[in-house]
C-alpha cells in the first residue's frame, strides 16, 4: 500500500493535490492509519510520531504526490459576550475545565455540550450552535494542538487547590 510518511505544513506547499481527506479535530491527530481520500486514493498514513494535522497541510506520499488535509465541519458552540472583559472571564471558566477552545478574538468555539452551554448562559454569555471546522488553541506545555482528544491521562481528576474564600 502506498504510504504517506511526512507532512508539509499549510502554506509551505503548492500545486495540485492528488486527493484530499476530510477529518474532524480528533481525526487530525494521527500517526498511523489506513486512509482513503475523497477521490478514492487509498494510502497508509505512516508518520514517525503522532502529528496534529491542520487544515491545508499536505501528506507527502512515497511517490512525491500530496494528499491535502481539510478540516471537517463538526457540531460546535460559538460563544460571544457583551465585552472583552466578560469574554476573558468565560474563557477562564472553559480553561479551568480543560476544554479545548478555539480563540477567535471576539468569540470562542468549543465542542457542543449541553451542560457547558447551560453553564455559559448562566455566566451571561450568548451561545449559538454551529457547524464549523474546529481548530482549538494548542496547549501551554508543548502539546501543540494535540491535547484535545478524549482519553485518560490520569491527571484530569485532581484538586486545583483553588482558594474561594
Amino acid at each position: 500500500m502506498l504510504r504517506a510518511t511526512s507532512v508539509k505544513q499549510a502554506g509551505l506547499w503548492n500545486g495540485a493535490a492528488a486527493d484530499w481527506v476530510v477529518l474532524d479535530f480528533d481525526g487530525r491527530h494521527r500517526r498511523r492509519m489506513a486512509m482513503t481520500g475523497e477521490g478514492g486514493l487509498a494510502f497508509l498514513l505512516d508518520l514517525a510520531e503522532a502529528a496534529a494535522l491542520a487544515d491545508g497541510d499536505g501528506l507527502v506520499l512515497e511517490d512525491g504526490r500530496l494528499v491535502a488535509v481539510r478540516a471537517a465541519e463538526e457540531p460546535l458552540l460559538e460563544v460571544t459576550c457583551a465585552d472583552t472583559d466578560h469574554l476573558v472571564r468565560v474563557a477562564w471558566h472553559l480553561g479551568n475545565r480543560h476544554l479545548p477552545t478555539e480563540l477567535l478574538g471576539d468569540r470562542l468555539r468549543i465542542r457542543r455540550d449541553h451542560v457547558i452551554a447551560d453553564m455559559l448562559v448562566k455566566l451571561g454569555a450568548e451561545v449559538a450552535e454551529i457547524m464549523a471546522p474546529f481548530n482549538p488553541e494548542g496547549g501551554a506545555y508543548g502539546h501543540g494542538r494535540t491535547h484535545g482528544h478524549d482519553h485518560a491521562h490520569g491527571h484530569h481528576h485532581h484538586d486545583h487547590g483553588h482558594s474561594h474564600g
